[in-house]
């Protein structure tokens, strides 16, 4: 059963605060600025051999930065052998306010999401954004301090000092989820005839190659199979003995009940490609009725999803949902 493969998954939640010194320059969609300062950051403090490309580097096995941020499949894997990486084991999740100015002392904070083996990465993660503070970041690269980070505890939103800038000291006593914690979670639900899904970010979600604006609830069960299975494969050392094929059929016999989809497109621009990007997802509502389908068997993986979130472009923070308390 899907309950007893997930047992292995853990989840850690961080949160960053950042203390402008000059003005801080921002776009109203925050994710996208922020990975890729953290990438330059963390590269530059990490890489040894100051190569162009990691694919040909001896040392990309090895590497913390090729881990990470270009997690390259092992040599012996049993998926993704057509493709050059495995998934980011990170969700950075931006302010989702549309303030773009951020004047000195106008503190703000981002959340950080690190996934199994990637946990313990966090120093290197607090290391690459407070030297991101020194380098810059946004238009006019603007400096900060990384005042604090702070561990979420469990899935509350309340949250305790793991680390200071002015100590500079990590503690060792931060808060994780497991899937035990997961499936504790799930009970919550059991009885629920109806679920209806949030998406407060952009959810760009494929379904037969193509990006779908009317979300079914088999193709959100697709999405999160791929997603969950890959990164315990990846990076929790867990490869899911799951019936793909019978979970997605019986997902195909849940029926959207209310949708409140929006289309939303946003530019950003990829420093590695040079070039403006234009990515789209849909973004609100959507309530999925389980008449006749027992939830059970969906929700480890809607439960996961709303931490880890769904679809492309997770590494800066798009496909966030939060399961809504309206329907009963």
């Amino acid at each position: 059963m899907l309950k007893d493969q997930i047992k292995d998954f853990k989840i850690g939640r961080f949160e960053f605060i950042v203390k402008p010194k000059d003005k801080l320059y921002l776009p109203i969609y925050k994710g996208s600025t922020l990975r890729g300062g953290f990438g330059h950051s963390l590269r530059r403090v990490i890489c040894v051999t100051k190569g162009k490309e990691c694919k040909d580097c001896l040392l990309k096995q090895k590497c913390i930065y090729s881990s990470i941020f270009e997690t390259p499949p092992p040599k012996n894997t049993t998926k993704l052998r057509k493709y050059p990486y495995a998934p980011h084991p990170f969700v950075i999740e931006p302010p989702l306010e549309e303030k773009r100015e951020y004047k000195e002392d106008n503190e703000f904070s981002f959340n950080l999401i690190l996934i199994g083996k990637a946990i313990d990465y966090l120093p290197y993660f607090i290391f690459a954004f407070d030297k991101l503070g020194e380098l810059g970041l946004g238009r006019g690269k603007g400096k900060y301090l990384l005042k604090e980070v702070r561990s979420i505890n469990g899935n509350s939103n309340s949250a305790h000092p793991i680390y200071t800038g002015e100590d500079k000291i990590l503690k060792d006593s931060y808060s994780l989820i497991s899937g035990k914690d997961i499936l504790e979670e799930c009970k919550k639900y059991y009885h629920k005839r109806e679920l209806t899904l949030n998406f407060v970010t952009p959810a760009r979600l494929k379904y037969q190659e193509h990006f779908i604006k009317n979300l079914e609830f088999h193709i959100l069960i697709r999405n999160l199979l791929r997603r969950i299975s890959l990164l315990s494969y990846f990076h929790c050392d867990k490869e899911l003995q799951i019936d793909f094929k019978g979970l997605i059929e019986k997902a195909k016999r849940v029926k959207k009940e209310d949708s409140n989809l929006n289309w939303y497109d946003w530019q950003r621009y990829s420093a590695r490609q040079k070039a403006k990007m234009l990515l789209g997802g849909f973004i609100g509502k959507v309530t999925f009725a389980f008449d006749g389908v027992e939830p059970e068997q969906f929700l480890p993986l809607i439960l996961l999803g709303k931490y880890i979130h769904v679809g492309k472009g997770t590494g800066f923070g798009l496909g966030k949902y939060e399961i809504s308390k309206e329907k009963k």
